[in-house]
């Protein structure tokens, strides 16, 4: 089953990261490396990516058959999707097992979701 990983962040934070000094930062991001060679050695990983600042988005709509953009971010929120991880595992509780090694779990920053399946429905 796939399991996504949404890693949140907060402007603060991204701010802190930013200013931090290289060994710092290679130090602050030790556990992302370690959870990419356990999940290469699993197998378990699909794919995971670091996203751009909100700022940089686009919020997309179409209005009347026009395609209507708005600078991001979408939400008003003090939190904001950071990047994330898609897992292919035997079950939630693996996935959550995975995702309890992120940095930002210490700070209940990480949320595990079920990917819906909707082959049930031709798609």
């Amino acid at each position: 089953m796939k399991y996504l990983i949404l890693i949140s962040g907060n402007p603060a934070g991204r701010a802190w990261f930013k200013s931090m000094p290289r060994a710092a930062v290679l130090e602050a991001t030790r556990g992302y490396r370690q959870l990419n060679e356990d999940l290469a050695a699993s197998g378990e990983k699909i794919t995971s990516e670091a996203l751009a600042d909100p700022a940089e988005g686009r919020r997309v709509a179409v209005v009347d058959g026009q395609i209507m953009t708005t600078d991001g971010p979408y939400a008003e929120a003090k939190e904001f999707l950071a990047g994330f991880y898609l897992l292919d595992c035997d079950s939630m509780e693996r996935a959550i097992e995975h995702a309890a090694k992120l940095p930002e779990a210490a700070f209940g920053l990480v949320e595990v979701r079920p990917v819906m399946d909707l082959s049930s429905i031709g798609l």
